[in-house]
């Protein structure tokens, strides 16, 4: 993909959508944010900033109008929340996002999908793209999330090629969805099941750069089109060692207390009765869905990624972790003992 693009992301104002816009400047692009709000950082950047809502078609093909190539970000995460809220943002969002690039020409789709969608529970160790979706998904967000992906995939045609991404538990500086989940929860962490577990991660610059990464390789060979890609430091860790490494980060205490992956998942069944049942704001401090993510593996073959979009992870782990203990300390959010 030669010469400058005009280039739309949706979510840009996001934790990998910001990231993502960043990479496509460096490259030279003039690049338009879709988001329900705007941003400070964004406008200094000179980036264009459209305001709307993703489930309102009109605001999505306004935002689409004259662009070359759209990356989908926006989407509604979490484990908890209703089934309406999820589909309308991840499922109906989509499809917009589908219907405007129809509309108005565009020729190349990446959309930001999720490894959740094809987790059925247990342990998956060095899965690849051919795993299937389960039967039954452990979340609202998983279960819309893979609608999605599956309409994306569909939606691939002459007209439109489209490509989805998995990223694994994206986590770096200015995150604001798992690590502060992790250390606004560090003093009541349980490590839940045997600690062996191990699991995928993925740095939020190499997260941003598969994205581009994988808009370069679908303009080059649009055989490509309609395929999916597990996207990961491709260094599987354990689970709680990584969650201790990032609370050290942050200048924490380690998680020592532990729970049986059976006993949380008990409390989780009990707790999310009681939220229903009392209409409790919030979410339950442990679901079903939580417990399992947390005593299982689940940790990818990334080799489609390697072969079709070039893609390795450019800052390891350790880099990584350097780099939060920095930005921890730099936000003054890092503890000194």
């Amino acid at each position: 993909m030669t010469g400058v693009k005009q280039v739309l992301v949706t979510g840009g104002g996001g934790f990998l959508g910001k990231a993502i816009v960043r990479g496509l400047l460096d490259r030279g692009d003039r690049i338009t944010s879709f988001s329900r709000g705007t941003y400070p950082e964004l406008a200094q950047w000179g980036v264009t900033q459209v305001q709307g809502d993703i489930a309102d078609p009109a605001a999505v093909a306004r935002a689409c109008a004259a662009k070359d190539l759209v990356f989908h970000v926006a989407a509604k995460p979490g484990v908890w929340g209703p089934y309406r809220d999820y589909y309308r943002t991840n499922v109906t969002g989509t499809a917009n996002v589908i219907a405007a690039c129809r509309d108005h020409n565009v020729p190349f789709l990446v959309h930001t999908s999720s490894p959740s969608v094809v987790f059925d529970g247990k342990d998956m160790a060095g899965a690849d793209e051919s795993a299937p979706y389960p039967a039954r998904h452990r979340s609202h967000y998983a279960a819309t999330k893979a609608l999605a992906e599956q309409m994306v995939r569909a939606a691939a045609d002459n007209a439109l090629a489209t490509v989805c991404l998995r990223p694994h538990l994206i986590w770096g500086p200015e995150d604001n969805h798992l690590t502060p989940r992790i250390i606004a929860r560090a003093k009541r962490l349980r490590q839940v099941g045997d600690g062996s577990n191990r699991v995928d991660t993925v740095y939020i610059e190499n997260a941003a750069a598969a994205h581009i990464l994988a808009a370069e390789g679908l303009a080059a060979d649009r055989s490509l089109s309609g395929r999916v890609y597990f996207i990961s430091q491709d260094e599987p860790v354990a689970l709680w060692d990584m969650v201790n490494r990032i609370l050290a980060a942050a200048g924490r205490p380690p998680v020592t207390r532990r729970i049986s992956a059976r006993g949380a998942w008990v409390a989780g069944a009990l707790l999310e009765a009681v939220w229903k049942v009392l209409f409790l704001p919030g979410e339950p401090p442990m679901t079903r869905f939580v417990a399992e993510e947390l005593s299982t593996s689940h940790w990818f073959d990334i080799s489609a990624a390697k072969t079709d979009l070039g893609y390795t992870p450019r800052v390891t782990i350790s880099q990584g972790l350097e780099r939060l203990s920095q930005w921890f300390e730099h936000t003054g959010q890092r503890r000194r003992s």
